[in-house]
Formats: C-alpha cells, sequence, structure tokens
C-alpha cells in the first residue's frame, strides 16, 4: 500500500518559481491605449479619424509657427525675410504688444500702475479664493484693493478714493448698528452714508494735485486688453452681490419688491447686451441734465453689471429653489430672523449649488467686454481692427493677432474654469 501511495506524488515542488511579468498588452502605455483608443471597432475608427485631422491641423499650423518672424517693423518686411515661405508675422506683437495691452493714450511712462494694479489683483482675491489656506487678516487688503486700483489706474490726488473708502466703512458701521432697528432701516442708513461719501469724493476732484497725487488719466484714454480686464473684474464682482439681492427680491412677499425684480430680470434678460451698451453710449446722455457729463467707462460698467446681474439671480434663484423645504424650516425652528437665516443656512448651500452656473455667466460676460470695440472704446479687439490694423506698417496681419487675443482670453477663462472645479471639489460634503 505504501508502494501505491508513493507512486501517486510524482513531483513535489521545494522552491516558489519567480513572478511572471504581465503580458505587455496589459500595462502601461499599450494597455491605456487597448482601453482607451481601442476598446472597440467604432473607438479605432474615431482615433484613426483624429489622428489623421491631427495630423493635418499640425502641418498646416507648425510651419507657420516655427518659422515666424518675431522681428521686423512692418508686414512688407516680413515678407522680404520669410521669401515666399509659409510663416507667421509675429514682430506686430513685439512691435504693439502696449498698445494692445494698454491701449495707444495711456502714457508709456505710467506703465507700471496698472500693472502694479494688475499683480496686486491676485493678491487681493487671494484670501477669497482659498479662504480655507490663508488668513483672514488679509481680507482687509482685499476690502481696501478697490478704492488702490481705482487710485492707481486713474491717477489724481489719493483723496478721492480714501474717502470712499471712509464712506463704506461708515456704511458697514451704520448699517451694523442700525440692524437692530430692522433690516430695511439699517440698509437706507448704509446708503445714506454711501452717497454722501460719493458727493464728497467729487468735490475733491482729481486734477493730479494734492496729497499722493499720480498723473491722471481720463477714462478715454484707457484701451487694450487693460480694459477688457478691468470691465470684466467690476462687473463681475458687482454683479454678483446685486443678483443675489434680485434673487431674494423675487421671492420675497412684498408685491412691489417682487414686482420690480422680476420686470428689471425680465427685461434686461430679453434685451440683447449690444443694445445696452448702444443706450449707455448714446441714449443715457438724454436722460442727464444739459452740460452734464457721465463717464463712458461708468455708463458701460452700469450697463454690463445690469445685464449680468439679471442672468446672475435666476441661476441663485435655482439654487435656491434646489434646496429642500426643510432648511428652511430648520432656519424657523431655530428662531433665525430672515437676515440671519438667510446669511447662515440658506445662501451658503444655494451658492454651493450655483457655483457652475455663475462661472457660466462671469465666463460669457468677460468675453462679452469685447463687445464695447462697436460702441468706438478700443479694447483689445477694438485695437486689432482699429489703431494697429488702419497702419499701413501691419495692414493685412489679422491670424497674428486675433490668435493673440485668443490666447489672452482663453488663459484668464480656463483659468476661472479650473478654479471652479476646484472649488466644488473643496466645498463637497457628501461622499458619493
Amino acid at each position: 500500500m505504501s508502494d501505491t501511495h508513493s507512486e501517486s506524488i510524482s513531483y513535489v515542488r521545494e522552491t516558489m518559481l519567480d513572478e511572471a511579468p504581465p503580458p505587455a498588452a496589459e500595462t502601461g502605455i499599450v494597455k491605456w491605449m487597448r482601453k482607451n483608443l481601442f476598446a472597440t471597432v467604432p473607438n479605432s475608427v474615431l482615433t484613426v479619424a483624429a489622428i489623421v485631422v491631427i495630423y493635418y491641423l499640425l502641418a498646416a499650423t507648425l510651419p507657420w509657427l516655427l518659422n515666424g518672424i518675431w522681428n521686423a517693423s512692418s508686414i512688407r518686411e516680413c515678407r522680404e525675410i520669410l521669401e515666399g515661405a509659409t510663416g507667421g508675422c509675429f514682430a506686430v506683437l513685439t512691435e504693439r504688444w502696449n498698445q494692445l495691452l494698454f491701449g495707444f493714450k495711456y502714457p508709456s511712462e505710467e506703465y507700471w500702475r496698472p500693472a502694479l494694479a494688475f499683480v496686486l489683483l491676485f493678491v487681493a482675491i487671494s484670501p477669497v479664493m482659498f479662504f480655507k489656506y490663508l488668513p483672514r487678516q488679509m481680507l482687509l487688503f482685499t476690502a481696501i484693493y478697490p478704492f488702490l486700483a481705482f487710485w492707481l489706474i486713474w491717477g489724481g490726488s489719493i483723496l478721492p478714493p480714501l474717502a470712499l473708502l471712509i464712506g463704506f466703512v461708515g456704511a458697514y458701521t451704520a448699517f451694523k448698528y442700525l440692524e437692530r432697528r430692522g433690516f430695511g432701516v439699517a440698509v437706507l442708513g448704509g446708503l445714506s452714508v454711501i452717497i454722501v461719501a460719493f458727493l464728497l469724493a467729487g468735490s475733491l476732484g482729481g486734477d493730479g494735485t494734492g496729497f499722493l497725487a499720480l498723473e491722471p488719466v481720463p477714462s478715454r484714454d484707457m484701451g487694450g486688453f487693460m480694459l477688457n480686464m478691468i470691465l470684466g473684474t467690476v462687473c463681475v464682482s458687482l454683479s454678483i452681490p446685486i443678483g443675489i439681492a434680485l434673487a431674494l427680491g423675487r421671492q420675497s412677499d412684498m408685491p412691489i419688491i417682487k414686482w420690480i425684480c422680476v420686470v428689471f430680470i425680465e427685461f434686461i434678460r430679453g434685451v440683447p447686451l449690444i443694445t445696452l451698451l448702444f443706450v449707455a453710449n448714446v441714449v443715457l446722455a438724454y436722460f442727464l441734465p444739459p452740460g452734464t457729463t457721465f463717464d463712458l467707462i461708468i455708463r458701460v460698467i452700469i450697463m454690463i453689471t445690469a445685464f449680468a446681474s439679471a442672468y446672475i439671480a435666476e441661476v441663485i434663484r435655482g439654487g435656491l429653489a434646489a434646496l429642500p423645504r426643510g432648511q428652511y424650516e430648520a432656519a424657523d425652528s431655530l428662531g433665525l430672523d430672515y437676515p440671519q437665516a438667510m446669511r447662515l443656512i440658506i445662501l451658503p448651500q444655494a451658492l454651493k449649488i450655483s457655483i457652475p452656473g455663475i462661472v457660466n455667466v462671469a465666463v460669457g460676460l468677460f468675453k462679452d467686454t469685447t463687445l464695447v470695440s462697436v460702441i468706438s472704446m478700443f479694447d483689445l479687439v477694438g485695437m486689432i481692427r482699429g489703431p494697429v490694423l488702419a497702419s499701413t506698417d501691419w495692414n493685412g496681419v489679422y491670424w497674428e493677432l486675433f490668435a493673440f487675443a485668443a490666447l489672452l482670453f482663453f488663459v484668464v477663462c480656463y483659468g476661472v474654469s479650473q478654479y471652479s472645479q476646484w472649488l466644488e471639489r473643496e466645498l463637497t460634503t457628501d461622499h458619493r
């Protein structure tokens, strides 16, 4: 019996074999391509078609980019250097970069002022954008920045923006003091202080003399991409709080406030932005007293802000409607009044839901700032279509200039989009 058992065991391994490497098709780039590009026959066909399209695009654009001319005084000199070869005349960017960024009338020796304001913009918005990682004390600079940027870009004495800053601080103090007497009384008190501050700032003037005065630059001398940044930043910043107020007013129980907000939102959403810009440029002057001058940039800011506020109001109203009724009941059960419930419970959740819609409106608004070129404001597109292409030296250079404009707008809009996605991940509380 033992012989039979021993014959049934033919071999027993005493050592382990080394692990065999996985098949080449299951690792690295080959696995990724098989899974993502060639998983099925339709996917394979689309991949091949996409490769062909990309090849033809690169074959057409790479020579234009790689053979580009960066040093020339005119388009004729570019063509002489190229000698019939394919290549872009990028020398227009090196020759006219200052006009494309700052306009053709802004004093060249004062370029440091808008450049400094642009750099300080990132410092000012950092504590708002990355509120979890930066100290709250930086918000003090965020509050000061609008007045500092106004002084840097427009120049003049620092006293008018300083008076406005003191006025807003006084308005906040008055609002907090009067809040116990009612929300409406507090709002009226704060607005009264702000109106007085604007009147005081207007009386101080900005003629370039006085305490810490810079050379004044009128609004008609603003231009280039700087003008797009001014309009985009200011209008987005103003339209968000106004949009919140309109969304809350549309849901108000008071008929007058509700219908004022409804009429405003529906009217603005039913009118093209270009029409509002023409109103700001031409029609608005007829409603002012004779001899009254109203800065064109301020008029455009008012119209663009009103346009964006109506759309943001509808986005936020959707966020408010998406909240379950239990959130409102929870606020009532805690004994919170209307302002407290909105500030502490309702609006934070509604704004979180509304982030994609708000960013979509903001990105669209920033791109729509190029429409001011049709009312003779020389923004980036206006500079390209006007002074640059109108000159005999660069008449005929189109692709290079508009590609440069597209690149600038893409960088800003893509950055805003990526930040919004990051913010959504940071605010995610439900783990799915």
